[in-house]
């Protein structure tokens, strides 16, 4: 879909060029520039928001089992994990929003690029994999815990919590890989748009 509008944005371009300024083709691609780190700008956003509202459970439910070490343990780690994916978000958020009004498009564009590339593609852009399951597997059992009502360790012994785990493991984890997956294939898309757009950008200078 990103080469199919790319191939319309330039046929655009190529064949009305003579009759825009500098400045107008420089409004339409900085137009379709910011639309596309837009996508980028709200994924990263709604996992800040998703770690914000997640971090506020551990700590109310932490709050609630004061008594139950295991538990507590429990959400320590998550929280501390929370704290870090909160930082890193913000952090990444900001860097991608940036001011680019100070500085040619095609240079704003290729600091983005090279964010994104590190991100998507780096050298641990593959560590979502690992962390999956484990992050999975300590939320699952701190939400399941906290309703049940019950010590860490109770829960663990009922016959009837161990079987709804066994089942619903499998399928949370394949729901949340899929989901990961779906995230990460339309993130590189648009990576792949912006590449190209910036390639377009260079032939014109």
């Amino acid at each position: 879909m990103e080469n199919d509008e790319l191939q319309k944005i330039w046929k655009h371009v190529d064949t009305e060029i003579s009759h825009w300024s500098k400045d107008e083709l420089n409004v339409l691609l900085t137009s379709k520039v910011r639309q596309t780190i837009n996508k980028f700008l709200f994924i990263s956003g709604a996992s800040v928001l998703i770690c914000t509202g997640f971090l506020v459970f551990l700590i109310v439910a932490a709050l609630n089992r004061q008594t139950d070490t295991i538990y507590l343990v429990n959400n320590l780690t998550l929280a501390i994990i929370t704290v870090i994916s909160l930082f890193i978000g913000i952090n990444f958020w900001h860097q991608l929003q940036g001011n680019g009004y100070n500085q040619p498009l095609i240079s704003w564009l290729d600091v983005r690029i090279k964010l994104l590339s590190k991100w998507l593609t780096g050298k641990y852009s593959s560590l979502y994999l690992y962390i999956i399951p484990f992050l999975y597997l300590l939320t699952v059992l701190s939400i399941h815990v906290y309703f049940e009502n019950k010590h860490f360790f109770e829960v663990l012994q009922t016959k009837e919590s161990l079987f709804g785990l066994a089942v619903a493991t499998p399928i949370g984890l394949f729901v949340a890989f899929y989901g990961a997956i779906k995230i990460r294939r339309y993130q590189l898309r648009n990576l792949q748009f912006l590449k190209d757009l910036y390639a377009r950008l260079c032939d014109l200078e």
